[in-house]
């Protein structure tokens, strides 16, 4: 039996339009990491759980371990790599999360932070501040094995703080 063909996709990733020829069951994570060297996208547990592989595609979170490199043909992605601005300077959150020390190895940072500008973006703002309990509710989908949380949910609040005001 002879290996399927790859198929080629077209992709944007962060906000660079690439085109690439994968094979079907190619993960979106290992394609971005092997492909790309978009390495900042994390893979953890290969199952979906501990949110390290967290990208944005179409501005929605997707845990790019289980989605196929094939099923983002024709949409954008954002890694953490294309969060911070133009000039390099840091996206809010991950100011934040730097200020409030809500990291420890970093492992599962990229996959909060991606998470979190979802969240924020998605929050309806005329619901008032984020209070802890939201924010740790929200952030249950991402594990952490160095942490208590505190630090990171000090930073989602700082940050949602910080970009309700601009």
């Amino acid at each position: 039996m002879t290996a399927p063909k790859p198929r080629t996709i077209q992709v944007t990733v962060n906000g660079e339009t690439i085109t690439a020829s994968v094979p079907d069951r190619k993960l979106l994570c290992d394609f971005l990491r092997e492909d790309l060297s978009l390495t900042g996208t994390h893979v953890g547990c290969e199952h979906g759980v501990c949110g390290a592989c967290t990208v944005l595609v179409e501005g929605r979170p997707a845990r790019s371990c289980l989605m196929l490199a094939v099923q983002a043909d024709g949409r954008a992605i954002t890694t953490i790599e294309g969060v911070s601005g133009p000039d390099g300077s840091l996206h809010p959150v991950q100011r934040a999360f730097h200020e409030q020390h809500a990291l420890q190895c970093g492992f599962c940072t990229p996959g909060f932070i991606i998470s979190t500008i979802a969240y924020l973006e998605e929050r309806d703002p005329s619901a008032g501040p984020v209070s802890e309990d939201e924010v740790r509710e929200h952030l249950s989908g991402t594990l952490c094995r160095c942490t208590g949380y505190t630090n990171i949910v000090r930073a989602v609040c700082q940050a949602a703080a910080e970009l309700s005001e601009s």
